[in-house]
């Protein structure tokens, strides 16, 4: 499913036009992005929680030369699923 599809799937769950879904549906990942960008975490019972965890940087190869590289660190999205979805699946 991609963005468009989930559009398409909120506007007939919720009886909205297309552009109303599509707003809503900014809005939360407007809201989710914004939480995380401040180091909060997202968690919505029964689907999963959105957090951010920090990578250490670390030592790679370049595939195309193999020369050795250095990896920064960085804050990378994360996401744990929450029983309910676990169960669904």
């Amino acid at each position: 499913m991609n963005k468009g599809e989930l559009i398409e799937h909120i506007a007939k769950q919720a009886d909205l036009s297309k552009a109303a879904a599509s707003r809503a549906l900014e809005a939360v990942i407007g809201g989710v992005r914004t939480t995380l960008k401040k180091g909060g975490t997202v968690s919505l019972v029964g689907f999963g929680t959105f957090s951010v965890t920090k990578r250490a940087a670390r030592t790679g190869r370049n595939p195309r030369t193999g020369a050795t590289i250095k990896i920064k660190a960085a804050k990378v999205p994360k996401f744990r699923p929450g029983k309910a979805l676990k169960d669904a699946l």
